[in-house]
């Protein structure tokens, strides 16, 4: 028996985001996927979080294969190539364009070669690896699955995808090249697993395209549809029923611009240049001849459209008889936000569509019927479910079972699992750390737990600043000023603060006249004493910062 393919996911199992999974062999590694994940509200403050790849740093990585250009798949790649030495990127030219703009950003544009990937082309040969690439059809264009050929077997990562069957741009996921990777033999399926429990097939891009046809004609006010940035197709469709209908077209939002322009400059998108207009220019006309585009789907709270919706945008704003589109499905964890997005601009007295009412969105993802198809062209000896949270990656791995895959050959994996593959077989054996890295302001993975156990208290109880200035004299303490209390969050009761004020000046002065002047003790008694109290009048322990400051 040869030496065995290790596969070894360092995200998207048990979750949706920050999809990454490396494939070991003879001392060299390729990683497919480096995506990150949206901070959930328990993470007060934290901006972003990717996966923990503490695993790569002191091994080298022959390349980064990118299956498609959204975030949870490529959002993490500038971390990795500031932390690990990756000789290149490879990824199909609109992905590779919309990265290297990332990339350019980071300032890592010289940090690894950038190599176009040609699905359908000729294999790509890295070391013990053999790369093919299929076309796959997806909500954002230019979608790759991957094929793995090595000793020990030839392994299928399908990425993300669906079985469209008139895609916007006529790329169909080509089913003819995964019949054939079929009848070759697929030894381990990586396979999608976001809509496994969903009964039926993925409706086809194009079907949002015709409900814009049937929405945006009947509207007489401004309309602002907002989708991910990288939904090339959606807003491209979305534009083109604006101009058709006399309409001006206004790019809202940091990341759709620059996807856009992206986009139209590598042939993707085909907009006139006279129906572009700036949001300045598109608040002075007429309403019912402006569309607005922009981003803010998952009512992330710094972009347009949650600005927008608080009227707290610079440009763009809207009132009564105006139509927001709402073209996304809240990623778990951001209901709350969007259904705030929804209520705000509700109140504004704007007509808010999204999916649950409209049909302004489709899945980008293969629902149930879809997985058994693609389980029945490629019928492989095993089936690791991927991308998902674990009830999706269960209900993957009953197809498999219903497709005649024994269920031994099933692996229902985490993230930190080890998989080896050799022609016996796949089967977890071991487990390496797999957790989490934050991204917060400039730091990243600085955001210690008890950081964030801080956050959480600020935010459930408040916080209580108390200043004490001492005049020492000699070694002891002379004049003492009366303390001042600072609250945020503790509530407005003008007798406990009162009482709470009058307690850290009757601890500072016992304590000066037992001779205690020793900053650090002065602090940790004022503390507990101010502590005690908070707790036995309201049951809640803010957090108490003393300053003891010493003239």
């Amino acid at each position: 028996m040869g030496e065995a393919l290790r596969i070894v996911p360092l995200g998207g199992l048990g979750e949706v985001g920050k999809n990454m999974t490396v494939f070991e062999l003879a001392g060299e590694r390729i990683v497919v996927d480096a995506g990150l994940a949206f901070p959930r509200d328990e993470h007060f403050g934290v901006d972003l979080v990717l996966p923990d790849f503490s695993y790569l740093r002191d091994r080298p990585v022959r390349a980064v294969v990118l299956t498609h250009a959204h975030e949870d798949h490529v959002g993490a790649l500038p971390y990795v190539l500031r932390e690990v030495e990756v000789q290149e990127v490879i990824a199909t030219r609109l992905t590779l364009g919309l990265v290297k703009s990332k990339l350019d950003e980071h300032g890592l544009a010289a940090a690894s070669e950038l190599t176009e990937a040609e699905p359908g082309g000729a294999p790509v040969q890295l070391g013990p690896f053999r790369l093919e690439f299929v076309r796959m059809a997806h909500s954002v264009p230019d979608s790759m699955a991957v094929v793995i050929e090595t000793e020990a077997g030839r392994v299928l990562h399908t990425g993300d995808w669906k079985l469209d069957h008139t895609p916007v741009d006529g790329l169909k996921t080509d089913v003819g090249a995964l019949a054939e990777l079929g009848n070759r033999g697929i030894d381990l399926l990586l396979g999608d697993s976001t809509n496994a429990e969903r009964p039926g097939m993925t409706g086809s891009e194009r079907l949002v395209g015709e409900a814009f046809r049937q929405l945006i004609p009947l509207r007489t006010g401004r309309i602002v549809v907002a989708s991910f940035a990288s939904n090339i197709h959606r807003v491209q469709q979305a534009a083109e029923v604006a101009i058709a209908n006399g309409r001006k077209v206004a790019v809202v939002g940091r990341s759709m611009r620059k996807n856009m322009n992206i986009a139209r400059s590598l042939g993707y998108v085909d907009l006139p240049d006279d129906a572009i207009v700036s949001p300045k220019e598109a608040m002075d006309l007429p309403r019912d001849e402006v569309l607005v585009l922009c981003t803010g789907s998952q009512g992330e709270p710094m972009s347009a459209l949650t600005r927008i919706a608080y009227g707290d945008h610079q440009n763009v704003e809207v009132e009564r008889g105006d139509t927001v589109i709402i073209s996304a499905k809240p990623v778990p964890g951001n209901e709350l936000r969007v259904h705030d997005s929804i209520n705000r601009l509700s109140r504004l007295g704007a007509e808010v569509l999204h999916q649950e009412i409209a049909p302004v969105h489709v899945s980008g993802h293969a629902c149930s019927e879809e997985l058994r198809t693609l389980l029945s062209l490629v019928r492989p000896k095993a089936v690791m479910p991927i991308h998902g949270e674990y009830r999706m990656l269960a209900a993957h791995a009953r197809l498999a079972l219903d497709a005649g895959v024994r269920d031994e050959n099933i692996l229902l994996a985490e993230n930190g699992s080890v998989v080896e593959l050799t022609r016996d077989g796949a089967q977890i054996v071991d487990h390496v750390e797999a957790g989490v890295t934050f991204v917060d302001g400039l730091g990243v993975g600085d955001v210690e737990d008890v950081a964030l156990r801080d956050r959480r208290r600020l935010s459930e109880d408040g916080v209580l600043i108390v200043v004490t200035t001492v005049a020492l004299t000699d070694g002891s303490a002379g004049e003492i000023a009366p303390a001042e209390l600072i609250a945020r969050g503790v509530g407005e009761d003008e007798e406990l603060i009162g009482e709470l004020r009058d307690e850290a000046d009757r601890i500072v002065r016992e304590l000066a006249g037992n001779g205690v002047t020793e900053i650090k003790l002065l602090q940790e008694h004022i503390h507990d004493g101010i502590g005690q109290i908070v707790y036995e009048r309201t049951r809640r322990r803010p957090m108490i910062l003393p300053v003891v400051i010493e003239v």
